[in-house]
């Protein structure tokens, strides 16, 4: 027999799933697209705001240009895509005959392990399908290429929530149903992975909105986050910077003097922390420009200056 503090707890989660289902549901929609081969995708998409906009992923449109998108009303819509940025695996399509209302972004920034999350999306065709769990693990990686050119999409969200093939594109949001990451893939029974919502994610929006691609400046280096010595953290206020694993020969990041092993402060004169503080930096503006780059360096602070090149296929 459940004991009553148990079923008010049981009681309460459902209570919250069920409001964020309710909420979210309206927004989200099943996509299909069919691009020029004659070959067809299906997944999901999140309304989000700007003129019957559209977010989902980049492996759910593929090479389409037009597809429709059925919301959970019932109603339809014809739909073109705005652009693709397949190392971020986002889209972004418009609804040309209007959409519901947008869907309230939230950031994942604020997410915390163990944190209830609600996956809403069109798995199998079954619109409106609502799974929850909880963020089983943040800051995973997510590797993606682009032809030629390969990227890690960094600070992923992992999550318990069952995924299926067709809630690629779909909402996870929080328990006050703002929208933190975009459902992109199932990397494992119990394990689904999502695109996080935050300022990076914006920016990437933006761009794909405005000239329908994204264009990135390029550094040449892999890193990882990395605790400062007690002493370096004490000094600089700074608890945490990105270790180059590796430096590309011939790149930015090499003309510039970095080293594998370095351990980088700051980059732009602000502190980088995680993976994400140093690809803000990495966009169209910093092409071609001076970057400033402080590292840690066998027990020295050193400058670098780095010019990023834009990043090509």
């Amino acid at each position: 027999m459940t004991r009553p503090d148990t079923d008010a707890a049981l009681d309460a989660y459902s209570r919250v799933v069920t409001a964020v289902a309710a909420d979210l549901t309206p927004h989200v929609a099943a996509l299909q697209v069919t691009g020029p081969d004659g070959r067809s995708g299906a997944g999901s998409a999140v309304v989000v705001p700007g003129d019957g906009l559209m977010l989902t992923n980049a492996h759910v449109v593929g090479r389409a240009r037009a597809g429709r998108a059925v919301f959970a009303d019932g109603s339809e819509a014809p739909v073109e895509v705005v652009g693709t940025d397949p190392l971020s695996d986002l889209a972004v399509v418009r609804a040309t005959t209007g959409a519901p209302e947008p869907a309230v972004l939230g950031d994942a920034a604020q997410l915390r392990v163990g944190q209830l999350v609600v996956a809403v999306g069109n798995p199998l065709g079954l619109a409106g399908s609502v799974t929850a769990g909880v963020v089983s693990g943040l800051g995973r990686s997510l590797p993606t290429r682009d032809g030629r050119t390969a990227r890690v999409v960094e600070d992923v969200i992992q999550t318990d929530a069952a995924l299926n093939p067709g809630n690629s594109g779909g909402a996870l949001a929080d328990s006050a149903s703002r929208v933190v990451g975009i459902n992109t893939a199932v990397a494992g029974w119990g394990l689904g992975l999502a695109v996080p919502v935050n300022a990076t994610t914006r920016r990437i929006v933006d761009a794909l909105v405005r000239d329908g691609r994204v264009r990135r400046a390029y550094l040449g280096l892999v890193s990882s986050p990395a605790p400062l010595p007690a002493a370096l953290a004490e000094r600089t206020g700074q608890r945490r910077g990105l270790r180059v694993v590796d430096v590309v020969a011939g790149s930015p990041a090499d003309r510039a003097g970095l080293r594998a092993g370095d351990l980088v402060l700051e980059a732009g004169r602000a502190p980088v922390a995680e993976a994400q503080s140093l690809q803000r930096l990495l966009f169209t503006e910093a092409i071609g420009r001076q970057l400033p780059v402080t590292v840690y360096r066998l027990g020295a602070m050193v400058d670098v200056i780095a010019v990023p090149t834009e990043l090509t296929g």
